[in-house]
């Protein structure tokens, strides 16, 4: 592991403390439109709280998709840049009088964590899943910035975690 901020607990077992160092990160973010007003004061929260973290407001790209099941290829195609050190996704899917909520729910966040499991990219899920338009207002800010936080620790552990490259050069091969 790097040498990035660990303590000890009670038992004198290593534990990695959470970064929200957000310097130097660049930071994707894909919003759906569809249910926009609650998407773009999800996607403000989560701007203001990375630019609080440390990330450079030139470092943070927004991407704007239909719907939240655009949101996972929108992710994957970021991801493959090897631009980004993390991505988030953001979106509002309401409840409505179908079987269509819970197939849009479901799918998105399936995909979501489909593209992160594969690419190696840790990516924050803030699309909320609200019966009601009043549930999805009151949650915006609060999940938008949460994304921020999560995208940031989550970028953090996976540069601490990544293996020390000491390499052994042995001059008897």
């Amino acid at each position: 592991m790097s040498d990035q901020a660990s303590n000890l607990n009670n038992n004198g077992v290593g534990i990695l403390a959470a970064d929200l160092t957000g310097q130097d990160f660049r930071i994707g973010i894909v919003q759906a439109r569809f249910n926009e007003e609650h998407c773009t004061a999800l996607s403000n929260a989560c701007i203001q709280e990375l630019i609080k973290l440390g990330v450079a407001q030139e470092d943070i790209r927004l991407v704007t998709v239909p719907g939240a099941l655009e949101i996972p290829f929108a992710l994957q195609k970021l991801a493959q840049t090897g631009e980004f050190d993390g991505l988030v996704a953001l979106g509002a899917v309401i409840r409505g009088e179908t079987y269509h909520f819970e197939l849009v729910s479901n799918e998105s966040a399936a995909g979501i964590t489909r593209v992160a499991m594969d690419t190696g990219l840790p990516i924050a899920n803030g699309v909320l899943t609200c019966d009601t338009d009043a549930q999805a207002q009151a949650r915006v800010e609060i999940k938008g910035a949460d994304c921020a936080r999560a995208v940031v620790e989550m970028a953090n552990l996976a540069l601490a975690l990544l293996p020390d490259l000491d390499i052994e050069i042995n001059p008897n091969t």
